[in-house]
This record gives structure tokens, C-alpha cells and sequence, in this order.
């Protein structure tokens, strides 16, 4: 973003930048409206300007002039429906808000929809702030991103709630700057590529999550100044996570300081209050035929790309974007010009803003999360797609909780919801979540929905993390479920880290940082995740016992992987699966190993393939499978360890994989002596 600080004859806004916000193509609308400290015929003060059409009268109030608007009037622009003042002798810090009288002539406070900082809840004045004073130090990751291709690179998101995830001792939360201090190293070290966010933009009420916001443009003044998150968001890239904000572009809430009604009358939300309301959570919709609402909104988007350096977005409730009547229940069904279920205004909303951020920020991360079976989500706008670079697979979640929560002896009946993914798995660019919409209340969380005694629900869990790993598409894990946390997430207090003091949960938190370095060191099971030629069936009918196998492939002639998931309680000796290549194959990862709590039964030494077709490939091998388990198995190297670099990252063969994670530690190193709580303490220092 531009200095604030601007030359004289940039106070008022040109005829052009008019005409661009009213035709909805302004998308650094944010350098216009707002409060912009700059010099004016040489006095330095504050530019004030705001969209306020159907308002008789503006006005500027705030501390510096006693809360009374009648000191500062703002002066309307021709027909523009845009107010501007310029106060001098003001500067950044000071608190404010416009003072409008509607059409009917009642007069009322609004907050400034533009504002980059507000006063910290309840309070709800905004604060003039100047979001371009910051040095960044995140030039090293900015210049990786913009050589980076997100398809053909693995992509393990942490996603959290800020207010949730650790609080001090008094109930307090963690300011921005605690948290870099905390988190990042956390969130870095388990081997996670990206932190999402749950909302951050300014909202007045914390139990809403962030989703029903009040400020935008402003960072949540609950943690601390605008400044603050950035120095988070600098702290994130220089430990080489990337950020993903979750952004609600559908609805805002209804406080007297918000956008509802902001001149006197609706002007965010559409005049017809069918349109408008949200029912099923109490909120107004965007009105996505005034064009002024793409100018705010893909500004917004920008926005945080250009000053907060966000490295993408989730996109909240896009089905409920796409679709009038999504989650309106039994309310009143609504039509679009030609009696159809689509909004026609947001679907040509949401193209133009990919097409704005991706021609800004080709790099960028658009991840719609969308419910439904609208067709190409994530192809390009010029082909006929909604221009998302990437969508939650829900079907997916949805379909293998299902099969999990199914006791063990009746899984062979519902064998088909493991396996029917592959039929769309290549039909857009997935991310696999396990978000937090599955664990809130009521839901029960990731360890508590598997069936079986305490050992078996671990079993379970090991289980469908590994699948979950090994499947097509990028991975999503909501805080918590690395260290399987037993209750649903509850967003008043902080995770339940005490649990780590349990010998069942310390290892299967080492045994989901041991997964999540393998992921990353195994080029097959993220090269190929949009491609089908990354991943083949070798047998996904074996109902009876509730196994399935398969390979996933990299993009090197050899480089694949064998995956076998037993979704029983039974163990196999000697069970015989078919492999495409001759020579020994090598087991290189297996859940069942006693270091992340299993029984131990484990494929020590390489396996020897025989020239016996099965599974339909040309050769095929006995191993030893436990209960409840996922085994990977890779070809052995004939030739001595050999290291694969791939930007910056290390790969290694079947053999150094095997003893990178084979049978001293499976992917985690373990001091020696180190145990327990000392093992913690030292790893991670909580």
C-alpha cells in the first residue's frame, strides 16, 4: 500500500476513481475511503471520506471535538454519494466515528466501514491508523512464493481459532506478539506448511467466531494493534508458514455501528428484506447488485494480500454465496430473474474477484468452501469455472467420519464410502479438511467419534490420519486433533494441553509429527494430488475384510508408494498384495509401531517379491498386517542412500527412509533419556 501521506492534490478523489467505485471496479478502494493522514495546502491532518448516498448530512466526530459532528461537517461529492473532509492538526490514535442524519432526518453514530483499527470491544469507535508504517522482514518468503506452484507441493494447514488455542493463566488471551512467540515455533516444528485463521477482521461479539463482522479493514483489536498482526504474520513467513485468513464475503451482523442501514437506509444489504435477512443466523446479506459492493469487497480482498501480506484466503459459505435459498430453511424461497435458485449478482461477484486477486497476486490461495456439486469450482474463469484455485472436499469428510464412527464388524456394508471418492477426487483442486465445523459442540471430536475401547479409538485415529494423509488432495487439521484431544472444541477456554502429561496422547502427538515429515519427505503423496496419474487402485473391493490398497505416484519414473489401510480389528499373517516392480520393497511407515502406541507388529526387514501376478499387477509380496492399521511400503534402492533436493526440502529413498523412520523412532527422533513430560517440555517447552 502507498504511503498515507499524500500531496495536496490528491485530498479529493478524481472523476475517474468516482466512476470506477460506482461501476464496481475500484479494487484499491481502500486508498480513497477511510482516514488517510496526509498534508493539505501545507498542514498535515486527516482525510475523511465515506459512501453514504441517501444521508442529508455527515459528519466527523470524535474525541477531538467532543463528540459533536456539528464541528466537522463533510462536504458531498456532486451526485457521487461520497462525503470528504479534511481535518488538519489530527493525527493517527485518535478515536472516531461519522455522525450521518438519514433521509428521515434521525441522526445515529456509525462506525467507519473503511477504518484500519477499532477501539477494543465493547467499545466500537474507530481509529485512525496508518497501516503502512511497518518494515516487514519477510522478503525471503515473498520471493519463494512468487516461484511457488501450491499444486505440486504439499500443503498441511493448521487451522485455528486465535482466542482458543492457548489463554494465560487469568483467562486472558495471547496478544498477537505472545503468539508469534508461541505458536509459529509450535505450528513450524510439527511439520505444518500453513496456519488458517479464523476470521481476524474486527467483529463485536467473540462467541460469532469472527464470522459476523463489523470492521473488515481492521484486524481484531482483541489481541492487539494492527502492527502487531502483521509482526505475527512476518514471524509466520520468516518460519516458512504461509497464511490463510478465512474471509466472509456473504453476510455481516446487525450491531447499530455496522454497515446495516448505514446512511438511514439499506445500503450494504438489499432493500427488499427478503433478500436482505439471513434468517438462519440473524445477519444481512451483501447486495450484490449495487456495484459499489464489489468495489468494497475485492478491495478488501486486496487489501490484506497488499499490506498484511495474507497468502490466501478460505472463503466462508460460498454455496450460500452461489445459491439464494442454501440455508434458509423454511423461510420464504427466493427466485432470480428467471425463476432460478442462483444468485446471479454474487456467482459474477465471485468471478471478477479471483480474476482481480489472481492478476494481482497469481500466487494466491482461493479455497471456496462449498457444499454442493456445483461444477468447476476451480477452474478458471475464461473456462467456465467460478476461478477458485482450490475447494474443501466436504463429500469426502462427510463420507469417511461416516465409515469411521461404523463399529469395526459392520464396516464391510459400508465399505463403499471409503471408496467412492475416487470417482470426483480429480474433478477439482481438493483440500481434505477437518475443520473445525466437524469437532464444535455437539460433534464430538476427531478421537471421539472412533468406535471401539480407549486403545482402539487411538488405533482408529492413527488410522484415518494416515489415510487422510495418503489420499489425493492438500490436508486441513483443526487445532487440538494433532495431540487427539477427547472433548469438542470448546471456544471459551484453551485446548486441553494437560492431556499431553498422558502417555496415550503424548505418542500419538509424536506420531502425528512423525506423519506430517513423512508427508513432506514423500514427494509421491503430494506431486501428483490433482492429477490421476498420482494415484492407482490396487485393491478397493476387499469389503470382507475391510482393506483397501493403493498406490500413490510422483512424477519420477519410480516414484511411488504402496498404501494399505485394515480398517478391522483383525491381523493378518502372510497376506499377499500385488506390486508393480520386481525386487525387495521396504516398510516405511506403519502405525501399529509401539513408539506412536500400537502393538509393535511391524515389516522389519525388506520383502522379497515373488513373480506371482495379484491385484491385477505383475508381481506380488506376503506382509504382516495389525488391526486397525496403515502400512506404506516403498521399493528398495539398489543403490546406495541417495538425497532428492526439491526446493529446500530433502526427499529421500526407500532405504534412508527406512532409517530415517523405521525401526529406532518412524519418523521422530526421540532424546534419549527424555520421556514424558521432560520429552515435552524439551520438544515444544510447554
Amino acid at each position: 500500500m502507498e504511503n498515507s501521506v499524500k500531496n495536496s492534490q490528491q485530498v479529493l478523489p478524481t472523476d475517474f476513481e468516482l466512476y470506477l467505485f460506482h461501476e464496481g471496479t475500484l479494487y484499491e478502494s481502500y486508498t480513497l475511503f477511510g482516514a488517510h493522514a496526509m498534508e493539505y495546502e501545507g498542514k498535515k491532518g486527516v482525510r475523511f471520506a465515506v459512501w453514504a448516498p441517501n444521508a442529508q448530512a455527515v459528519a466527523v466526530a470524535g474525541d477531538f471535538n467532543g463528540w459533536d459532528g456539528s464541528k466537522h461537517q463533510m462536504k458531498r461529492l456532486k451526485d457521487s454519494g461520497i462525503w470528504v473532509l479534511f481535518i488538519p492538526d489530527l493525527a493517527p490514535g485518535e478515536l472516531y466515528k461519522y455522525e450521518i442524519t438519514g433521509p428521515s432526518g434521525n441522526t445515529f453514530f456509525k462506525a467507519d466501514p473503511y477504518a484500519f483499527y477499532s477501539e477494543v470491544r465493547p467499545k466500537t469507535a474507530s481509529v485512525i491508523y496508518d497501516p503502512g508504517m511497518y518494515q516487514w522482514h519477510d522478503r525471503k518468503w515473498m520471493s519463494h512464493k512468487a516461484k511457488s506452484d501450491p499444486y505440486h507441493e504439499p500443503m498441511l494447514i493448521y487451522e485455528m481459532h486465535f482466542g482458543s488455542w492457548k489463554k494465560k493463566a487469568n483467562g486472558d488471551f495471547y496478544t498477537y506478539r505472545e503468539m508469534a512467540d508461541e505458536l509459529v515455533p509450535y505450528v513450524a516444528g510439527h511439520g505444518y506448511t500453513h496456519i488458517e485463521l479464523m476470521p481476524m477482521m474486527e467483529h463485536p461479539f467473540d462467541r460469532s467466531w469472527g464470522y459476523q463482522i463489523t470492521g473488515f479493514y481492521a484486524p481484531t483489536s482483541r489481541y492487539g494493534k494492527p502492527e502487531d498482526f502483521m509482526y505475527f504474520i512476518d514471524k509466520c513467513h520468516q518460519n516458512g508458514l504461509g497464511v490463510i485468513l478465512d474471509w466472509v464475503p456473504v453476510h455481516f451482523c446487525k450491531d447499530a455501528h455496522g454497515l446495516g442501514r448505514f446512511d438511514g437506509t439499506p445500503l450494504f444489504e438489499p432493500a427488499d428484506p427478503d433478500m436482505a435477512e439471513r434468517p438462519i443466523w440473524g445477519t444481512y446479506n451483501f447486495d450484490f447488485q449495487k456495484p459499489e459492493i464489489f468495489s468494497f469487497l475485492i478491495s478488501n480482498a486486496l487489501f490484506w494480500m497488499d499490506v498484511y501480506h495474507i497468502d490466501g484466503f478460505r472463503v466462508d459459505a460460498v454455496s450460500s454465496l452461489i445459491y439464494l435459498n442454501h440455508d434458509r430453511g423454511d423461510e420464504k424461497k427466493l427466485a432470480n430473474q428467471y425463476g432460478g435458485d442462483v444468485n446471479l449478482e454474487a456467482v459474477e461477484f465471485i468471478k471478477k474477484l479471483n480474476e482481480a486477486v489472481f492478476k494481482k497476486f497469481p500466487h494466491a490461495l482461493m479455497i471456496a468452501e462449498e457444499a454442493t456439486s456445483w461444477p468447476l469450482v476451480t477452474a478458471p474463469v475464461y473456462a467456465g469455472g467460478l476461478g477458485f484455485n482450490y475447494k474443501w472436499n466436504m463429500g469426502w469428510v462427510h463420507d469417511v467420519l461416516t465409515y469411521m464412527q461404523t463399529p469395526e464388524e459392520k464396516r464391510p456394508d459400508a465399505h463403499d464410502l471409503l471408496t467412492f471418492s475416487m470417482h470426483y477426487a480429480f474433478s477439482e483442486n481438493y483440500v481434505l479438511p477437518f475443520s473445525h465445523d466437524e469437532l464444535v459442540y455437539g460433534k464430538k471430536s476427531l478421537l471421539n467419534k472412533m468406535p471401539g475401547d480407549f486403545p482402539q479409538k487411538f488405533a482408529n485415529l492413527r488410522l484415518l490420519y494416515a489415510y487422510f494423509m495418503t489420499h489425493p488432495g492438500k490436508k486441513l487439521l483443526f487445532m487440538g486433533s494433532e495431540f487427539g484431544q477427547f472433548d469438542e472444541w470448546k471456544d471459551l477456554t484453551q485446548l486441553d494441553w494437560m492431556l499431553l502429561d498422558f502417555e496415550t496422547h503424548r505418542t500419538f502427538f509424536q506420531f502425528t509429527k512423525a506423519m506430517n515429515t513423512f508427508y513432506q519427505n514423500t514427494r509421491s503423496l503430494w506431486r501428483q494430488d490433482h492429477d490421476p496419474e498420482g494415484f492407482e487402485w490396487i485393491d478397493p473391493n476387499n469389503r470382507r475384510q475391510s482393506i483397501i490398497i493403493f498406490m500413490r505416484r510422483g512424477k519420477r519414473k519410480g516414484d511411488y508408494c504402496i498404501v494399505l489401510c485394515n480398517f478391522s480389528k483383525n491381523k493378518y499373517d502372510k497376506f499377499r498384495i500385488g506390486v508393480p516392480s520386481f525386487g525387495k520393497y521396504i516398510e516405511i511407515f506403519n502405525t501399529d509401531d509401539e513408539q506412536f502406541g500400537g502393538s509393535g507388529l511391524l515389516n522389519k526387514k525388506a520383502i522379497q517379491v515373488d513373480k506371482e501376478p495379484f491385484h491385477n499387477q505383475p508381481y506380488s509380496m506376503e506382509i504382516s498386517i495389525p488391526p486397525l492399521s496403515a502400512l506404506i511400503f516403498k521399493k528398495q534402492s539398489t543403490k546406495r542412500q541417495r538425497v532428492v533436493k526439491n526446493n529446500g526440502r530433502k526427499e529421500m529413498d526407500g532405504n534412508a527412509l527406512s532409517r530415517r523412520t523405521g525401526n529406532k523412532a518412524r519418523g521422530f527422533d526421540i532424546p534419549a533419556g527424555k520421556t514424558g513430560s521432560a520429552f515435552w517440555r524439551q520438544v515444544q517447552n510447554y
